[in-house]
């Protein structure tokens, strides 16, 4: 029974007559139309719960922060001696950092192909999960209309069977009296199980959009400061790998691309630690998702 049809019921003129219709209805199937599309979004959340996957972001982000401790900047500061340079041990060592370096690129540029592949699903991802969202509350707080309304109207109910009592009557009279007052705690029943549905389902709501917006935050932190991170590094870093590639000592003073490297080091952690919180909140978005199935499954 939809809120608009409880208001217009609520506007007639109250009659001592028996709610024994309308109670009957009401215990049974009060908010059934919303409870039956509730679960329907609930299953479409899911689904779309089952396509997110940051694992192979996680394992990116892995790699790159296993291979960045590998960069050995000692390699560009060692002297070669007149042994070193006949044997060629020096140039050997030297060539070794732009291998590092060339590592470090690669395991870079397969981080850069994943977060793109996953900015790109999100994109498509978050209209659909916009629109579910929007029907998901207006399904939910069209049943704390229906709530608020039932409520009232079992008050107005039990006013009429106090009046209808306080009168009296003959047997046939008391024992509709007595039916009633059994229908209005039916009521009573659909009315809690249908507050505990709505309670529910808008923690649900709060969640998801909660780990939307984080879900945005993520790439958003990813392609912003990872990659201005990675941009920076490359500058500093690239001219010593060019050299060593070439069997040089670089010229160039290496506190500054060592910094550099440390602070790639330390956002590469940080972006791991995200991604890694960002599936624990996923995780729990499920969980909410899966628990609302009993409350569903009650009202239903």
């Amino acid at each position: 029974m939809s809120p608009a049809k409880l208001a217009q019921m609520a506007s007639k003129p109250k009659v001592p007559v028996s709610p024994a219709a309308w109670l009957d209805k009401m215990a049974t199937e009060a908010g059934h139309q919303h409870i039956r599309r509730l679960a329907e979004l609930r299953a479409d959340l899911q689904l779309q719960g089952t396509k997110r996957d940051f694992a192979p972001l996680a394992a990116g982000l892995a790699e790159v922060a296993e291979a960045l401790p590998r960069l050995d900047f000692g390699l560009l500061q060692q002297k070669a001696g007149f042994l070193a340079r006949l044997s060629g041990k020096n140039k050997t060592a030297i060539a070794e950092f732009a291998s590092q370096y060339d590592h470090i690129e690669e395991a870079l540029e397969q981080h850069a192909t994943q977060a793109k592949a996953l900015q790109g699903k999100q994109g498509d991802q978050a209209t659909r999960n916009d629109m579910s969202l929007l029907e998901f509350e207006v399904e939910f707080r069209a049943l704390e209309k229906i709530i608020d309304q039932g409520a009232r109207w079992l008050q107005d109910m039990r006013a009429q069977l106090k009046e209808r009592e306080a009168k009296g009557g003959d047997d046939e009279a008391m024992r509709q009296i007595k039916e009633d007052a059994q229908r209005c705690e039916l009521l009573v029943g659909r009315l809690k199980m249908l507050r505990a549905l709505s309670t529910a389902a808008h923690q649900c709501y709060e969640q998801a959009q909660a780990t939307a917006t984080r879900r945005a935050g993520l790439v958003q932190g990813l392609q912003a400061q990872v990659s201005a991170r990675v941009k920076e590094w490359r500058a500093r870093v690239a001219p010593l790998a060019s050299a060593a590639r070439e069997g040089e000592a670089p010229g160039l003073a290496l506190e500054g691309p060592m910094d550099c490297h440390r602070d790639l080091q330390l956002c590469i952690k940080q972006a791991a630690a995200d991604c890694a919180q960002m599936q624990e909140h996923e995780k729990a978005l499920a969980e909410s998702l899966e628990a609302l199935g009993p409350h569903l499954q009650a009202a239903g």
